[in-house]
């Protein structure tokens, strides 16, 4: 008898310590805010902007030939927009500034953000991948551990981009 009074003892304290528990998916404590992303200029607030975006001032657009011209002899900057990657996830679609041959900054347009655990991902992942590409000025990169489908969807729309630039 004192067995069972037992084994029924330690069944209910496990029972109560694992209902305790807190996983990483206990909801909003794994969330970040994205306006911190969105303020350092590397992605492109989804809320304002789209694939129909407006090029900023001075830069050229993808059909138009070289773009505007500067005064101090530098190369002409072009803005070219890569196709929209349908990834498991969600859309991943990739926007280029180009000067001469070099990459001079990179826009990501749109990305998975339909729930938290996509808003996190990609707040980490899509600043390295966005350094990654200015630090080897093309699309041969690394993909980010833990965000495969958005760097491969990322990477492919990169790398139309370069493309249509003529890199």
């Amino acid at each position: 008898m004192r067995r069972i009074a037992l084994w029924f003892a330690s069944t209910v304290a496990v029972l109560m310590l694992l209902a305790g528990y807190h996983t990483s998916f206990a909801g909003p404590l794994a969330v970040t805010s994205t306006t911190s992303v969105y303020s350092t200029g590397v992605l492109a607030d989804p809320a304002t902007s789209g694939p129909s975006t407006a090029p900023a001032a001075g830069s050229g657009t993808t059909s138009g030939s070289a773009g505007s011209g500067s005064t101090d002899g530098t190369a002409a900057s072009t803005t070219v927009t890569g196709d929209t990657v349908q990834t498991r996830w969600g859309p991943v679609q990739v926007e280029v500034g180009v000067a001469g041959s070099r990459i001079t900054g990179v826009s990501v347009l749109q990305y998975p953000d339909d729930n938290p655990e996509d808003v996190r991902i990609n707040d980490y992942a899509l600043p390295i991948l966005v350094d990654a590409t200015m630090t080897a000025q093309g699309a041969d990169i690394d993909m980010v551990s833990g965000a495969t489908y958005t760097s491969v969807g990322y990477q492919q729309s990169l790398q139309s981009a370069l493309d249509r630039a003529g890199l």
